[in-house]
């Protein structure tokens, strides 16, 4: 091995006992290769065994915890008990190599675009009417809805555990449902889970996070992983949602209910590790993952995420955080680490031509819906993209 990436390969060990054989992280990528009503199908049991060994920790694609929070059309679902079977099959091939799977349950709120096309209307914090995929209604939810949503999170989270799952981990990044109740920007109420103040904004994220840590306790052996994912800093254009220092408020809290194992860091665009504070204060301009890894540090791990596609980057990511994690350049290079490692980094490949499917078992219609935020993040080269994007049209 290069010396200069040893950092990347030291030992790491969570609060439960678990020690990880080096930092990386295969983060959240949805294929698209699941049936229309959720259920795991042999080529996404293909796919992730592919990856057994691609990093220590490996986090699944979305698992949409009812209909209403489904985000793409052919993802995981964990919303009932028919979806066990299948979910143990994939806990089976992401875990045989001695890698530890987690299941990440999801809602997608507003942004619930297959539930739109499916259902005709989604549900977020606050009413709202969008044009976006088509026109469709936000509708408010109520009391009894909140209570059902974070019944189900519970359920899903046995699930997991039922399933074989080494861990589960709740998002709450990237628009998602609760970190629409955490914004300002998406959540107008002003009953118990309104903006009006940082107490009622955490309410539901922290009554999910409570829940899920409850059916941890009370169904999972002592070193089941917890992990959580959210985006530090909301803005839009200078406006801001929230804050970082709303957002470390936010995971003190969640901290005092239950252990979290691991904080992943996450948002939308490219090199999402590089970005830097916006919100006026001491620490504007200062990187966010910087900010965060200062208040977390020894506390809890942080993953850094977003454009980790070379060893350089992984090295940089990790001078604010404790592991990296990397989606994309795992479907085109699963041996990436191992290469790293046995120092034969120069041989790590993100190309893609259709010869190497059938050895990286990629399925035919994968990445459907995906590219294109490919394409914001850029995480893979363009003709990569343009490969899998071809395959899906030809789908």
């Amino acid at each position: 091995m290069n010396s200069k990436y040893a950092p990347l390969f030291e030992p790491l060990k969570l609060k439960n006992g678990i020690e990880l054989a080096n930092r990386f992280v295969l983060s959240p990528m949805i294929t698209n290769s699941s049936t229309a009503d959720g259920h795991v199908t042999e080529e996404d049991e293909l796919y992730h065994a592919r990856r057994a060994n691609s990093a220590p920790i490996q986090v699944t694609g979305a698992a949409y915890i009812e209909p209403y929070g489904q985000l793409f059309k052919y993802g995981f679902s964990v919303s009932d008990d028919r979806t066990i079977p299948g979910l143990t099959k994939l806990a089976d091939a992401m875990k045989k190599d001695g890698s530890k799977a987690i299941l990440q349950l999801t809602h997608a709120g507003r942004f619930s675009n297959q539930a739109i096309l499916d259902l005709g209307v989604v549900y977020g914090p606050s009413f709202m009417e969008l044009n976006v995929p088509v026109k469709h209604q936000v509708l408010p939810m109520s009391k009894r809805k909140i209570d059902a949503v974070i019944r189900q999170y519970a359920d899903a989270a046995r699930r997991a555990i039922e399933a074989g799952f080494d861990g589960v981990e709740v998002s709450a990044a990237q628009r998602l449902l609760i970190q629409t109740f955490f914004s300002k920007f998406s959540n107008q109420r002003d009953d118990e889970y309104g903006a009006d103040t940082l107490e009622n904004r955490s309410r539901f994220g922290l009554e999910v996070i409570q829940a899920v840590s409850d059916v941890i306790k009370e169904e999972a052996t002592e070193d089941f992983i917890f992990g959580f994912r959210g985006t530090p800093e909301e803005t839009r254009g200078s406006e801001i949602g929230y804050t970082v220092d709303e957002f470390l408020e936010f995971v003190d809290r969640a901290e005092e209910i239950t252990d979290i194992h691991y904080l992943a860091i996450a948002s939308w665009g490219r090199n999402i590790y590089q970005n830097e504070v916006r919100a006026e204060g001491p620490n504007k301009g200062r990187l966010v993952n910087e900010v965060v890894y200062e208040h977390v540090k020894n506390r809890i791990p942080m993953m850094a995420t977003g454009g980790v596609n070379s060893p350089d980057k992984a090295l940089e990511a990790l001078d604010h955080a404790d592991m990296v994690g990397a989606s994309s350049p795992f479907i085109t290079e699963p041996d990436f680490v191992n290469k790293l490692e046995e120092g034969r980094e120069d041989e790590i490949d993100l190309q893609l031509t259709i010869d190497e499917l059938d050895d990286l078992k990629i399925p035919r219609a994968a990445f459907k819906d995906i590219v294109r935020m490919m394409d914001y993040g850029e995480g893979l080269p363009k003709e990569t993209r343009d490969e899998l994007r071809a395959l899906a049209e030809d789908k």
